[in-house]
């Protein structure tokens, strides 16, 4: 047996340290970076979701990869400053949202010019895409959404940067499905869209955290009420199709109990369908 240099042991023991040093250090970065937070989607889990797959719960976010979203930024911005923070929205996330979805892409080509204007813009079938200030308004403090009235998809789709899931009724069957593909497009897993009379809501998703309608009626549809959720709130225009109107807020507290108060006056198309019949 040879002995060993005492230099040359040292030697050993130096690099065998080192090389522990540097396991340990891979160790510990593999361990950060492959963990994830139990309540977190990924990317790979919010592609791999059908969109539109009302019975799929997981929680998906929207994707932003169309370049829809790097257009007219600017726009936006100018938009968020001058139509919606300075008429008194702060809510952050609301902002945020307004600033990231692109109006341009629910507006027909006839009116791309005018997409960020302060003003409603017609879509077709007698049907406006919002002003975006009332957008902002409607859109505070939202989670699981039901909106009665898709039209183009837009108030979905700001709802969608936000809430959970958003679930949206049009009745207008082309709207629908102009507005389910343009959502599908654009990457808005979380928005689920069908065509049928908004009346009735979407019982089998009930109840709803706040739930939003888009169309002027003279009266608010009983199933929507029973659909709210305890705690939640409701806000729809309320009034005479095309006369006065007023947006109301409609609270639900937790014995069942409805509080309403007129917010603001404003100006939408009517809702139609079952909501015009006489009440029963």
């Amino acid at each position: 047996m040879i002995a060993e240099h005492p230099a040359t042991g040292k030697k050993r023991t130096l690099a065998l340290l080192f090389l522990c040093m540097v396991l340990g250090l891979f160790v510990a970065i593999h361990a950060v970076t492959s963990e994830v937070e139990p309540n977190a989607p990924n990317e790979q889990a919010a592609i791999s979701v059908e969109p539109n797959d009302p019975n799929d719960k997981r929680a998906v976010r929207p994707l932003h990869k169309h370049s829809a979203f790097a257009e007219r930024a600017r726009e936006r911005l100018r938009m968020v400053k001058s139509q919606i923070q300075a008429r008194d929205i702060k809510d952050p996330n609301v902002l945020r949202a307004m600033r990231t979805v692109p109006r341009h892409a629910f507006v027909p080509p006839g009116g791309q010019r005018d997409a960020y204007g302060d003003y409603p813009l017609p879509i077709g079938h007698e049907q406006t895409i919002s002003q975006p200030y009332i957008v902002a308004f409607m859109t505070e403090a939202l989670s699981v959404v039901l909106e009665i009235g898709t039209g183009s998809g837009y108030q979905a789709a700001v709802c969608a940067e936000i809430c959970k899931q958003v679930y949206t009724i049009e009745i207008v069957e082309e709207l629908a499905k102009t507005a389910k593909a343009c959502l599908k497009e654009l990457g808005y897993p979380n928005v689920f869209v069908k065509a049928g009379d908004g009346f009735f809501g979407w019982p089998e998703h009930a109840p709803f955290d706040a739930i939003i309608g888009t169309a002027a009626a003279g009266r608010i549809p009983e199933p929507l009420i029973e659909q709210l959720k305890p705690g939640g709130r409701m806000i729809l225009p309320h009034g005479r199709p095309y006369g006065f109107q007023y947006l109301v807020l409609i609270t639900k507290d937790k014995e069942g109990k409805l509080q309403t108060r007129n917010v603001m006056p404003v100006r939408f198309v009517p809702m139609t369908g079952e909501v015009q019949k006489p009440k029963k």
